[in-house]
């Protein structure tokens, strides 16, 4: 196993620094996702249903327009996505109770399922790094995090946080 490394407490904004965070956030892009990738691609699917799907678990009956602000994809990027889910039995679509032209979007039984699968592969990976990181290390992500995803991104980030999981 390969020794855990760090830079130098006083060498942590030079360059060196920055691109092997850099380089920490492309391995965790392809290295955490990839077991989902994989049971996404046999099922046709990609890392934008994957999003998809989290964020309807997260709260079902999300609105269109919400997941269009959370993803900050195209109205129509969105719309091939959620046909996709739909077309595959994941997602559904609903008319709004107190707005008709609202379409929200809960997830079916077989998505739902899905989505649970997929999740506790990320959540095991995740608390793993948790567990092995320590408290401070988590606290010290979460905030660079927020600070790297900027003043919007924290707003989203805000909003989801007050999202109702599943049961």
């Amino acid at each position: 196993m390969t020794d855990l490394v760090a830079p130098p407490r006083e060498q942590f904004l030079t360059e060196d620094a920055i691109r092997g965070g850099m380089d920490l956030l492309f391995f965790i892009n392809t290295r955490h996702l990839r077991r989902a990738d994989e049971k996404l691609a046999a099922l046709g699917l990609g890392r934008a249903h994957h999003r998809v799907l989290y964020f309807v678990a997260r709260k079902p009956d999300l609105s269109v327009s919400e997941l269009l602000a959370l993803l900050a994809v195209t109205k129509q990027s969105l719309g091939r996505i959620t046909k996709d889910l739909a077309a595959g039995g994941f997602v559904e679509t609903n008319i709004g109770v107190r707005d008709r032209r609202q379409r929200l979007l809960r997830l079916t039984p077989e998505g739902a399922a899905l989505e649970h699968q997929l999740f506790q592969d990320l959540r095991d990976n995740v608390a793993r790094a948790y567990a092995a990181s320590g408290a401070n290390a988590v606290s010290g992500f979460w905030i660079f995090a927020q600070h790297l995803i900027g003043e919007n991104g924290r707003e989203h980030f805000a909003a989801v946080q007050r999202l109702q999981p599943l049961a």
